[in-house]
């Protein structure tokens, strides 16, 4: 029988930092797990499917930077071609949610709680790789 308690991971992933968030293992719960500077494309999946086989994690959660009238931009083609690389890394299940706005949320809770801006800046994309995780959750959560 296999183990049902496992994460999911969210990835808001950038060409300078990659933010990474974590679920607890009943998958309810997201939580900040890093903000990752990228040194370059095979490290940084190496880096990735690290965590992936440590947490035990079966899905990846890529957030989909869509321009705001809903239509694929460079980001996300971008976006696509790092999770088909990831891929060749993990067998975890790779998944995709429209992120658009996360950063804008993020940086308003940042500010709200009257983080400086160097400090918001060291922890925004993994802020924002937690409200993308959360919010998949959440829509899983209604789906059950």
């Amino acid at each position: 029988m296999e183990n049902s308690y496992y994460r999911i991971m969210a990835l808001d992933y950038g060409d300078v930092r990659i933010g990474i968030a974590l679920s607890d293992v009943t998958r309810f719960l997201a939580s900040g797990y890093e903000n990752y500077t990228r040194v370059g494309l095979e490290q940084d999946c190496q880096h990735i499917a690290d965590i992936i086989r440590d947490n035990n994690v079966k899905v990846v959660v890529l957030g989909l930077p869509l321009n705001m009238d809903g239509t694929e931009g460079v980001r996300v083609e971008k976006t696509r071609e790092f999770a088909g690389e990831l891929s060749k890394y993990t067998d975890a299940k790779i998944d995709f949610l429209d992120e658009r706005l996360t950063s804008v949320s993020a940086e308003k809770i940042l500010i709200s709680a009257d983080v400086s801006r160097k400090k918001r800046k060291a922890v925004l994309d993994k802020l924002s790789a937690t409200i993308i995780l959360q919010d998949y959750l959440d829509s899983k959560s209604r789906i059950i």
